[in-house]
């Protein structure tokens, strides 16, 4: 992954806020995706976050640290980066748990090294962006930036901007750890951030089958009290009570029961106050039979994975599982309904249009330094997206090696770049997808190459590449 340490200048996008709709039903579809894009403003991982005397002095360095080192600085090594580039993802390719497999620590230093930009891109979450880089550091022993590090959850940043910005709006979270989710979107800067388990410590009655003397997981106490007036909510009332405006999956579940209760009776509510049921559900003559049209919570999961590689030696049901679950709930109380809901993560096309972005960024800014401090003259070819750079040409392809035909490969195949840039699929037999385990590789699913491992991924696009005549490539053998 290799990043550059100030903000890469783009055309500025429009933001996934601003594709936020004021009401639910007005906007949003089953599995949106049309409309999320990544704004200029947005910077992976911690970078929000850094004071503004920290980025002045790093925008006045003259030769800028990449994301994977070993004490190199970009364009340290010479070298002038290729016309393509990578994109990994990490669960199954780069580790196993916790341990990486074998060959992914010398495949990111020879990518290091030859200033062959790279970027990871992983449908995981739970931790805050910049906990999860330390601990990828821990494990490959490279030295990692969340410059060029994309999780699941990380573009829920984009709803802080924007006309209809959530930063001051009440959301609910959920995900496998509640108060570690809370702690990800105090830091992203949402501001009023409840948990289900906040709801429950409100009031047991909600979820009627476990005893609340059992119920430990931590919870805070509300902003507001629930609503629990009888009938049909009632406008004076209202105010002094709890809204929801967004709800969020970060990344699976734990307590599935409780979370789909909750979120089943916020998209039956009236405009998001837990505890009413909207007088427009199931009404014939309105769109949708009135179901979500009536200011409900936009509901937002950040992947699609239907399985994922832990430690056991077969899949685990992953988040794309608990989003079946609600999807096909929601099927059943609406008699019928499909669940409007907002879909982000691989394979949706967002995903790929960032990371193109950011690798084609760090081409342009290691030919700068090499310029400055290597001698390499301008002029030349432009590409990646922003005209007028000089000394390095368009990004002619980008390698996305993964584990799942359903996300890694299936999102690679899918994606139809703005700039002509070619994706090329590769599936390792390291993670999720096995012959044994069956599942046909066609259509979508199917990779350009399948290859044992990540350096064995490496090693074929270097071969297509033509750099085995070159004779560059033999550190890997």
């Amino acid at each position: 992954m290799a990043s550059v340490a100030v903000p890469i200048s783009r055309t500025p996008l429009r933001g996934l806020a601003a594709s936020l709709p004021a009401r639910f039903g007005t906007g949003l579809s089953p599995c949106m995706t049309n409309g999320l894009r990544f704004s200029s403003t947005f910077v992976a991982g911690a970078r929000r976050a850094r004071p503004t005397a920290e980025l002045g002095r790093r925008r006045r360095e003259t030769a800028w640290t990449r994301g994977f080192k070993h004490d190199v600085k970009v364009g340290g090594s010479g070298r002038k980066p290729p016309s393509f580039a990578f994109a990994f993802d990490i669960d199954g390719v780069l580790l196993h748990v916790a341990k990486p497999i074998p060959g992914a620590t010398r495949v990111l230093k020879f990518l290091n090294d030859y200033n062959i930009p790279f970027i990871l891109l992983t449908n995981g979450g739970g931790k805050h962006e910049t906990e999860r880089v330390k601990d990828l550091e821990a494990r490959l022993g490279v030295q990692l930036s969340t410059d060029n590090f994309v999780q699941s959850h990380t573009p829920f940043q984009e709803l802080l901007e924007g006309p209809n910005s959530l930063r001051d709006k009440t959301v609910l979270v959920t995900g496998s750890d509640y108060e570690k989710c809370r702690s990800i979107f105090k830091e992203y800067g949402f501001k009023n951030v409840i948990t289900p388990a906040d709801i429950y410590a409100a009031d047991p009655t909600i979820f009627p089958f476990q005893p609340a003397a059992s119920f430990t997981t931590p919870s805070q106490p509300l902003p507001k009290p629930l609503y629990s007036h009888p009938g049909p909510p009632n406008p004076t009332h209202l105010p002094s009570h709890l809204q929801i405006h967004a709800i969020f999956v970060l990344n699976d579940p734990r307590d599935w029961a409780l979370d789909i209760q909750i979120i089943t009776d916020l998209l039956l509510s009236h405009a998001g106050y837990l505890g009413t049921y909207s007088p427009l559900n199931n009404t014939p003559h309105l769109p949708d039979r009135g179901w979500q049209r009536d200011g409900q919570p936009a509901l937002y999961f950040s992947n699609a994975d239907l399985l994922w590689s832990a430690g056991y030696h077969l899949p685990r049901l992953g988040q794309g599982a608990f989003q079946a679950a609600v999807a096909g709930l929601w099927k059943r109380v609406t008699g019928g309904e499909g669940l409007k809901r907002g879909c982000i993560g691989k394979p949706y096309r967002e995903t790929y249009r960032f990371a193109e972005r950011v690798l084609a960024g760090h081409r342009r800014e290691v030919v700068r330094a090499m310029g400055g401090a290597a001698g390499v003259s301008g002029g030349g070819e432009s590409g990646g997206g922003d005209s007028g750079d000089s000394g390095v040409g368009a990004l002619e392809r980008v390698y996305m090696v993964g584990d799942n035909p359903e996300s890694d490969i299936a999102g690679a195949n899918g994606y139809v770049s703005e700039e002509g840039t070619e994706w090329v699929s590769v599936l390792v037999k390291t993670g999720v997808w096995s012959e044994e385990r069956g599942g046909k590789l066609e259509g979508v699913f199917k990779p350009k190459e399948v290859v044992g491992d990540v350096m064995g991924a490496v090693k074929w696009a270097l071969k297509r590449e033509g750099w085995d005549q070159e004779g560059k490539g033999k550190e890997l053998d």
